[in-house]
């Protein structure tokens, strides 16, 4: 095995083509192997195997900086980069990130997990090497999906302004323009991208535009139709425009087509550089080659059958949501549904299913999502916009300015709220709430279960008065006797006692609900009566039930799957009657600080809010003195 003796940089190099694509095999089968164990982000990270191994051997990592786009694709990257005992613990508590980590290696250049980043980094990057006067490459790895985010245009256009020395290379997946990946096209690629041809070319220009009276009118037309048969042949135009030489298309599985084309531009010296890869997602394993959207990221799986291991019997919040969404739509011609490139991970593809005419995948722009959604809401539509809430936070000022303002009735459907485990820090969305609830006109719900998600849902949508958003976590629930065209009515703004106590109240929001039922159970047997409130509306906050509550127990704590710190705890808090404050035993919730991967159940337990933890820390306060009655 090739793979057991790369140990550093120069054991790769030392490898010949034919050594490093059983290298990439290899590769290939412990990422396999492992993420049918651990689960995680399988295609994409087949998809740039050999890609990962040609940009370190041609480049001089981790002295040349790497710049991965979202990152879930780097598991290859990991492996090589003297993480490979350890790839099988990848997104495991304790063990290495399923994301580039500043803090696991040098060879990570920056902490991502959200798209279209790479190339402000890498310009960033390079305009720091300048001024730092350093000599070393900046490399930016972008994917084809996440070129479609606003900021990756944004970062484009300041590139080709400035003109600085970097390389970007595009990983076309999508098979958008493989026709254009023959023989011409190969030979123009080499051709074009080669030593001699470029000083020829420059030399060349240089002594037409010093031909007196008529150079440069010479040297335009030349530039010009140079432009223009290139682009008739190579599809590269867009970016030549811009000031970026392009390459390519490259097979991105062909290592020595692939490192051939990356020597020659590495070389070249002459301002930002594009080179076209064209990849397959899922490389080197059929069920993931046949269908990249399931195994972009699944949990763990049977290598043999690709089948995935779980309970038949549980649907996801998403799933409720999707499908609930499209049974209403069906009666509700005014009802749109909008996704930023996640209708599968959202479940909206329930609802293109069945009504494809108003569903609207915007790609990677959360921003564009809900201003489209508010100018929507404005025009007698009724918007839904399912967004992880991960990525909402790059929506923020549009909830403000283009919703709240004017109190437009835009539906959020926040999925991936609180906690979301293996994926970590980049993607655990702990944040809406304390974002949220401090904007001025919306009305904040939070379901316990896949029935009250289904009733909010349908009392959103006949929601006509303002903003609304409803979060909801990552997860399963059981859907025995469940069904979408049944609903209990809702009614906001209204706690729900779920059972009465008279030692302490604890009041929990969302899926944190059941575990606060549980600990109360748990309670009894310790002879303290534990009062459970499902607060369900979080903005605006019933206080009045609230403080009737805490009055009958005269202590309370509060629980809640999101960041403590402005979160629903303090809003309690203050909202409060001061002479109930005393009787706060302990804000249960997740610290101010950022939440590393693990299993979701040991992160709650790490931070005191499983039910253990919470029984125990009740029990201590109440039997520690401070019992307030």
């Amino acid at each position: 095995m090739y793979l057991e003796k790369i140990n550093t940089m120069k054991d790769l190099k030392r490898l010949g083509i034919k050594e490093l694509e059983i290298l990439s095999s290899e590769v290939r089968d412990l990422i396999i192997d492992v993420i049918a164990k651990n689960g995680g982000h399988l295609a994409s990270s087949l998809g740039v195997v050999e890609l990962t191994v040609a940009l370190h051997y041609v480049f001089n990592t981790p002295e040349d900086r790497l710049i991965w786009d979202v990152g879930h694709q780097c598991y290859a990257h990991k492996i090589l980069t003297g993480r490979r005992s350890e790839f099988k613990n990848i997104r495991k508590y304790g063990g290495i990130s399923g994301f580039p980590k500043t803090n696991e290696s040098r060879f990570d250049t920056f902490c991502v997990g959200h798209s279209s980043t790479s190339l402000s980094l890498a310009l960033g990057s390079a305009v720091g090497r300048d001024f730092a006067k350093k000599k070393n490459r900046v490399v930016a790895i972008i994917g084809d999906g996440s070129l479609t985010g606003g900021m990756a245009f944004e970062a484009l256009n300041h590139i080709g302004h400035l003109k600085k020395d970097l390389i970007i290379i595009l990983n076309d997946n999508e098979h958008s323009i493989s026709k254009n990946v023959g023989a011409l096209s190969e030979y123009l690629t080499r051709m074009i991208s080669g030593t001699l041809y470029n000083r020829f070319r420059s030399s060349s220009m240089e002594f037409v535009k010093r031909i007196p009276r008529f150079g440069e009118s010479i040297f335009l037309f030349l530039t010009r139709f140079f432009e223009s048969f290139k682009g008739m042949i190579i599809p590269g135009q867009l970016f030549e425009d811009m000031g970026i030489r392009y390459f390519g298309p490259v097979d991105g599985h062909n290592l020595g087509s692939l490192i051939d084309l990356l020597k020659n531009v590495k070389e070249i010296n002459s301002g930002p550089r594009l080179i076209h890869v064209i990849t397959k997602k899922g490389k080197g394993y059929l069920p993931a080659e046949l269908n990249p959207a399931k195994f972009h990221g699944i949990g763990p799986f049977d290598r043999s059958t690709g089948i995935p291991k779980g309970n038949s019997n549980l649907a996801s919040y998403s799933e409720i949501a999707g499908k609930t969404l499209a049974h209403i739509a069906k009666s509700d011609k005014r009802i749109v549904a909008i996704t930023a490139a996640m209708k599968l991970g959202t479940g909206l593809y329930e609802f293109e299913k069945r009504i494809s005419g108003r569903f609207f995948d915007v790609g990677i722009a959360e921003q564009h999502s809900i201003t489209f959604a508010a100018a929507l809401a404005s025009s007698g539509m009724k918007p839904f916009v399912s967004i992880y809430s991960t990525f909402l936070q790059r929506a923020v000022d549009q909830l403000i300015h283009d919703v709240a303002l004017m109190n437009l009735p835009v539906r959020l459907l926040i999925d991936r709220s609180g906690i979301v485990g293996d994926d970590g820090e980049t993607h655990h969305g702990l944040f809406d709430i304390s974002i949220i609830k401090s904007i001025p006109n919306f009305t904040i719900l939070a379901p316990m279960n896949g029935s009250e998600l289904r009733d909010m849902i349908y009392y959103a949508a006949g929601h006509d008065s303002g903003p609304i958003a409803i979060r909801y976590p990552r997860g399963r629930v059981g859907i025995e006797g469940f069904s979408v065209e049944e609903k209990n009515h809702f009614v906001p703004g209204m706690i729900k006692v779920m059972k009465s106590g008279t030692d302490v109240a604890i009041l929990a929001a969302g899926d944190m609900v059941q575990t606060a039922l549980n600990a109360a159970s748990i309670l009894k047997r310790k002879k303290i009566s534990a009062a459970v409130v499902n607060l369900m509306t979080l903005k605006p906050m019933d206080i009045h039930g609230i403080e009737k509550v805490i009055r009958r127990c005269g202590n309370f704590i509060t629980l809640e799957n999101g960041t403590v710190t402005g979160g629903i705890g303090e809003q309690i808090a203050s909202l409060i009657s001061p002479e109930l404050r005393p009787g706060l035993l302990f804000l249960g919730g997740f610290p101010d600080r950022f939440i590393q991967h693990g299993d979701n159940s040991m992160l709650f337990r790490i931070h005191g809010i499983d039910e253990e933890s919470i029984t125990e820390r009740i029990a201590s306060a109440l039997t520690g003195g401070k019992k307030r009655r």
